[in-house]
């Protein structure tokens, strides 16, 4: 089949904010194929390891679920440590021949850090503390830094009003908001 013939979902917003301590993650619950809604509470955002860590993703629905599993292995075979799990995923990511095919982007934080994984072998983590993905998150992601800039919200707040905002210009995230927090 053409490449071109072959129709994602996409969309989707997720953010994630550190601050003093305490990360707050959320997501739209907005599932979309092509120009249909077909879910509007999808969760998106959820804890792993024993609610140590908060993961979220943008992207195909069961290739993230897949990521989430060996992300989630990555963590138990590291005791715990999140970079280096990240690490190890991007690089299976990048060089396994059945999971270089999959489809979508994690971010995952604790009370410490932030990471961005992705398929490309990239884990970065955000100088400020804020980072977002999927098709609403550059409206999310500028909010939250305003927000955080001119505020004295909690995280938990900044990801709630961002993502309020990004459903209000982006037509593939929803404000059916699920927001997780790890103190």
């Amino acid at each position: 089949m053409k490449q071109e013939n072959i129709q994602q979902f996409r969309g989707t917003t997720i953010l994630a904010v550190l601050k003093n301590g305490k990360l707050a993650m959320g997501g739209d619950g907005q599932v979309t194929f092509n120009n249909t809604v077909l879910k509007g509470n999808a969760r998106k955002v959820r804890k792993i390891a024993d609610g140590s860590i908060v993961v979220g993703f943008a992207g195909a629905t069961a290739d993230a679920f897949t990521l989430f599993e060996r992300f989630e292995a990555k963590i138990k075979e590291f005791s715990g440590d999140m970079t280096r799990a990240a690490v190890e995923l991007a690089k299976d990511w990048r060089t396994d021949r059945m999971l270089r095919r999959l489809e979508a982007m994690l971010l995952a934080g604790n009370n410490e850090k932030i990471l961005l994984i992705s398929g490309t072998g990239d884990v970065v983590e955000p100088e400020e503390g804020i980072i977002a993905i999927g098709s609403g998150g550059n409206y999310a992601f500028s909010a939250a830094l305003a927000l955080n800039d001119t505020s004295k919200l909690s995280a938990k707040e900044i990801v709630m009003k961002s993502l309020q905002i990004a459903a209000r210009i982006c037509i593939f995230t929803n404000s059916e908001i699920i927001v997780e927090e790890i103190e």
